[in-house]
């Protein structure tokens, strides 16, 4: 499958707030779970953090996690804030719901980034995911050439756009903002501090 075209110039992702899920270390995939008071208080923190930055546009995914996320940063900033199903988190399918290290254990999978090789058939395949991703965020910044834009979304998400950028996969944590951007030798995704 040939992938979307990457995206022109700089954009910004930001992982949502916890859930209970993440703090059982479960696979969440689709399932709308929403923060949790660790996670409100990481999108409050996120908040007051990028304050400081000017951002054009907030593009959040419809699972209430991000958006509640978004929402908070939004109303800090007076960023308008739009809905796009193309930034949904990945769709593990059957594995939805298990606790990752057991699923990790059971396969003998070091890394993270591992899992990939051992999704079951009715999950979403990778190539679709980096597709709808890379769409979305070149899409909007299409329609806002001028605009800095923020995506807020989920882990997979943006380890889909990493691998297909960059190359790799990165250390994401919940509530920390990173800039994706092109460089004279490939694109680099960094924190924003």
């Amino acid at each position: 499958m040939k992938l979307a075209s990457a995206p022109s110039r700089t954009f910004f992702c930001l992982r949502h707030g916890a859930t209970d899920w993440n703090r059982e270390g479960r696979f969440q995939g689709r399932t709308d779970n929403p923060v949790n008071d660790e996670g409100l208080a990481q999108a409050f923190s996120v908040a007051r953090r990028l304050q400081r930055l000017h951002f054009d546009q907030i593009v959040t995914s419809p699972l209430q996690r991000a958006r509640k996320t978004a929402e908070i940063i939004a109303a800090a900033s007076a960023t308008p804030v739009a809905v796009d199903h193309d930034l949904v988190e990945f769709d593990y399918g059957s594995l939805e719901g298990q606790v990752i290290a057991d699923v990790m254990r059971a396969h003998n999978l070091k890394a993270t980034e591992d899992l990939n090789s051992i999704m079951p058939p009715d999950s979403e395949p990778w190539p679709l995911l980096t597709e709808r991703v890379l769409r979305c965020v070149v899409r909007w910044l299409d329609v806002h050439p001028q605009a800095s834009v923020l995506f807020v979304c989920h882990f997979v998400v943006m380890q889909a756009l990493s691998t297909a950028l960059c190359g790799k996969w990165f250390h994401n944590r919940h509530g920390t903002p990173f800039r994706f951007a092109p460089t004279q030798t490939g694109w680099v995704v960094d924190e924003v501090h």
